[in-house]
């Protein structure tokens, strides 16, 4: 049975032989090695490119975060500066709208006492029409009548213009008949 227990400890599988152990280490130690001498470089390469990179990108994002803002105030500044000017300019057509009413309103009255001066020297040109008119119509019916009355002709021009003349004369004085001979 001896036998048997050592033929049993020396076939354990769950207890490696020496050898296998040392053979096992080694593989380890050169598989270490080379992933030491030729992975890790790379993935060191590649780190520090990715950082770089990275790195590279904030400070180009810093950059261009600078050149936003410098842009937006220049912006800004122009809106303000056409909002100003905007506010000029309407101030502008208040004042000029202003003037031209004020403008307007003169010209108007000034056209309006035109109007008024022409309308009452018409009148004036007319009303001395109608007198001038009238007197000659109520010359030939007084002298028409007068001579009816007095029973003589009155058809002698110049005796029929003083007779009238002198009538209307009196008319206008508010004495009629006071110079009638």
């Amino acid at each position: 049975m001896r036998e048997s227990i050592q033929a049993a400890e020396e076939l354990n599988p769950l207890i490696p032989h020496v050898s296998e152990i040392i053979l096992g280490a080694a593989v380890f130690l050169v598989l270490l090695a080379a992933i030491w001498k030729f992975v890790v470089p790379n993935f060191e390469r590649g780190f520090a490119e990715r950082t770089k990179a990275i790195e590279g990108g904030l400070s180009a994002a810093e950059t261009k975060q600078a050149e936003a803002d410098a842009k937006l105030a220049e912006l800004e500044q122009r809106l303000a500066d056409a909002r100003h000017e905007a506010a000029r300019i309407r101030e502008e057509a208040r004042e000029q709208g202003a003037a031209i009413v004020s403008e307007m309103r003169e010209q108007a009255q000034t056209e309006a006492a035109r109007i008024v001066d022409h309308g009452k020297a018409q009148i004036e040109a007319e009303r001395q029409q109608a007198v001038t008119s009238l007197r000659a119509e109520v010359g030939t019916l007084a002298t028409t009548l007068a001579g009816r009355i007095i029973g003589e002709s009155l058809d002698d021009d110049a005796r029929q213009s003083r007779v009238v003349e002198r009538f209307l004369a009196d008319l206008e004085a508010g004495t009629p008949g006071s110079g009638v001979n």
